[in-house]
């Protein structure tokens, strides 16, 4: 397995929830973690491209605010600012280091900001969070990576089968995990035989579109993320097109899936195009003119992702 494996998973798992670091948000386990304190002069409003300059312009008043650099982090990672999130989760945590939480998040910025995987200053932030909190899934999700782009696929295995076992009820990077290792020990012939956790019982609830808003698309197959090893960093962006472009043109075959256009807004984004994501918006809120309730969840994830 090469860093090019490495990148073309993490641009995949972006777009197709392949992994835990589908999103910041969802890798935390919501459920299990206190609410982020909220600064009583950050904006309410839940479109992140107004939210950046308003909290930047706070932040020059207010440097030393941990928590403003912490929403401004998540606010520019959310809107594919990798580069700039980096930065700003590097400021809060060297305001707040004993947070795992912010080092965490910061070694997931600099995996997507650096393209080159795991590199040696991701995985200085990961191991911080780990030395501070051992359970930290993102910190553990990607050192095993790191592992396993490093030759060592057994231990890689071994960290994603271990972190499956320690998984909260309802983990939404449970089953990506799942299937990945399941494609690592078979390409790498790993016996791994009694050793996942039992498949849990799906919980027949419906997510809000805010959640499915984080989940991006369905993940790519064992087949596309081999693929994926073999391709140049262009061509790896090629594919992740591929896959945003075969559910665009699904949704113009049969478009009344909100979820749907939920996921392909989430996907443009990540693809930096702005444009097409305001875009299926649009026609996804034109298909469910009639529709309150649907209409509502593709709002609800609009206003997520910061359209």
């Amino acid at each position: 397995m090469t860093s090019r494996k490495s990148i073309g998973f993490a641009r995949l798992a972006l777009i197709g929830a392949a992994g835990v670091a589908i999103v910041a948000v969802a890798v935390r386990h919501r459920a299990a973690t206190p609410a982020p304190e909220t600064p009583a002069a950050a904006p309410a409003t839940g479109d992140l491209a107004q939210m950046v300059p308003q909290i930047e312009a706070r932040l020059r008043d207010k440097p030393d605010d941990k928590t403003g650099w912490r929403m401004l982090a998540m606010a520019q990672f959310n809107l594919a600012r990798f580069p700039d999130a980096a930065r700003s989760y590097a400021r809060a945590a060297a305001l707040d280091p004993d947070n795992a939480e912010l080092w965490s998040s910061l070694g997931e910025a600099l995996v997507y900001a650096h393209r080159n995987g795991v590199d040696a200053d991701a995985a200085h932030a990961f191991e911080r969070a780990h030395q501070l909190d051992p359970k930290d899934a993102r910190a553990r999700y990607f050192l095993a990576v790191r592992r396993d782009i490093s030759g060592d696929h057994k231990g890689a295995v071994d960290d994603w089968i271990a972190l499956l076992h320690d998984a909260p009820p309802g983990a939404p990077w449970e089953d990506s995990v799942r299937k990945l290792v399941v494609e690592v020990a078979s390409r790498e012939k790993i016996d791994i035989t009694g050793r996942l956790p039992a498949t849990p019982v799906p919980v027949p609830a419906g997510p809000s579109g805010a959640d499915v808003a984080r989940a991006g698309m369905s993940g790519p197959s064992a087949d596309d993320l081999s693929a994926a090893q073999r391709m140049t960093p262009s061509e790896q962006d090629q594919m992740a097109r591929g896959m945003v472009d075969r559910l665009a043109a699904r949704l113009a075959q049969k478009p009344n899936d909100a979820d749907g256009w939920i996921r392909l807004m989430r996907a443009r984004l990540v693809l930096g195009d702005r444009t097409a994501a305001l875009k299926a918006k649009a026609d996804a809120e034109r298909v469910f003119a009639q529709d309150g309730a649907a209409r509502a969840r593709i709002r609800d994830a609009a206003s997520t992702l910061g359209l």
